[in-house]
């Protein structure tokens, strides 16, 4: 099939997962899209404000379903703009947070595609907030920073220890399979008993987290059964969480400050 349409990419932010959260420029930039290349991340309820005709493809990693490398997914938005017209790349979150967005735009423009960002909010700070944790607080935090947990040959990151010696908050994307290392790290830096907390599918009906000192997170999540996708965060804010979305053991002083918070806020 050919087109008379200029081929063109859209980067599109997905939101942190609940459907209600995609922007209302997303929800349009989707009805206007010929191809649609979603992640795993991306919530397919967010499919139903594709057209009818829409090519609508997985390209997303997920246990059981075959994954695309990078190289394949740039190839595949080349090849459908150019056959098809506009295609719409839908990436969980915010596409420029941790999300190769621009590394896509980038290719695709060295093969002659317009190409534009649509931003999403991101689940470094909607995940934390969707269960009452703020990465900022007057008198509680006063900055935050988000890292991915590892490089791209697999290490652990340097920001992970950077972040160790700091007091801001701190969020950590993609880090539950190195959360034992991330620990320790942490607990190397002497911040084995700073307030944490784990966030998994913030922002959804089905979000649970566990909060407590860094040392104890590993337990924690393991009796709860806390799994991927999750964010961690380290830092007194995690005191302020909802504690009737609470799943696992919460030691009894983590709220001890709360009070102190409140005269503040």
């Amino acid at each position: 099939m050919s087109t008379t349409k200029t081929p063109h990419l859209t980067v599109l932010g997905a939101g942190p997962g609940d459907p209600e959260l995609l922007t209302l420029k997303g929800a349009r930039v989707l009805g206007e899209a010929d191809v649609i290349l979603y992640d795993a991340l991306a919530n397919n309820d967010l499919l139903q404000h594709a057209r009818p005709d829409a090519l609508t493809i997985f390209v997303g990693k997920r246990r059981g379903l075959r994954s695309y490398s990078q190289e394949e997914i740039n190839a595949l938005i080349v090849e459908y703009a150019h056959q098809y017209g506009h295609v719409v790349r839908l990436k969980g979150g915010d596409p420029f947070v941790f999300g190769r967005g621009r590394e896509e735009m980038l290719y695709a423009e060295q093969h002659g595609l317009a190409t534009d960002y649509v931003p999403g909010i991101s689940s470094a700070v909607a995940a934390a907030g969707s269960v009452g944790i703020p990465v900022t607080h007057r008198g509680a935090s006063e900055g935050f920073r988000v890292i991915t947990a590892t490089t791209a040959t697999g290490e652990l990151s340097a920001s992970v220890a950077e972040a160790a010696r700091s007091r801001s908050t701190t969020v950590i994307l993609m880090g539950l399979g190195e959360l034992n290392r991330i620990v320790a790290l942490y607990t190397q830096h002497g911040q084995a008993d700073t307030p944490a907390a784990i966030v998994q599918n913030g922002t959804l009906p089905t979000a649970r987290f566990v909060a407590g000192p860094v040392a104890q997170l590993p337990a924690l999540a393991k009796q709860a059964g806390i799994g991927a996708p999750a964010i961690i965060l380290v830092g007194e804010v995690t005191r302020l969480a909802t504690a009737e979305n609470l799943t696992g053991t919460l030691p009894t002083d983590v709220f001890a400050l709360l009070p102190a918070y409140a005269e503040v806020a």
